[in-house]
């Protein structure tokens, strides 16, 4: 059986993503850099790994604001069962709502491709926060 590499994100998303912050609850992540407020972040949530996940503009093309709420309170709802806070992350005007959520690695990327996301931001406490493709 072939294995399955993870899609390429855009060259054009890629540069935005590693460019963002990305902010829940006064914690900052930078992608490749560690950060202790997020650290105590997700130890405040009990969980020693999590991600920010969004649900606006799917394959990163841009939608009305009216139906990027509608789909991140449905990320939300998919999600009840994990901790979360509110977050954001963007880079000079331009930001979008995200959620951090705590829990495995595997369901937070199940869930970025349910909502087909380009990619999303892997935090480990103690770690630096990694890019991973959602895609695929």
């Amino acid at each position: 059986m072939a294995s399955r590499n993870p899609p390429e994100i855009p060259a054009r998303l890629r540069r935005a993503f590693l460019a963002s912050r990305y902010e829940a609850a006064g914690a900052v992540a930078r992608i490749g850099r560690r950060s202790p407020g997020v650290d105590a972040l997700l130890a405040g949530m009990g969980v020693r790994q999590g991600g920010f996940v969004g649900a606006w503009n799917p394959f990163g093309r841009r939608m009305p604001p009216g139906w990027n709420h509608r789909a991140l309170a449905r990320l939300r709802a998919a999600a009840r069962r994990l901790p979360q806070a509110g977050g954001r992350g963007g880079l000079g005007r331009w930001w979008e709502e995200h959620l951090l959520l705590g829990g495995d690695p595997r369901r937070l990327a199940v869930l970025a491709r349910r909502f087909r996301q380009a990619a999303w931001v892997r935090l480990r406490r103690g770690g630096p926060a990694a890019l991973v493709p959602g895609l695929g």
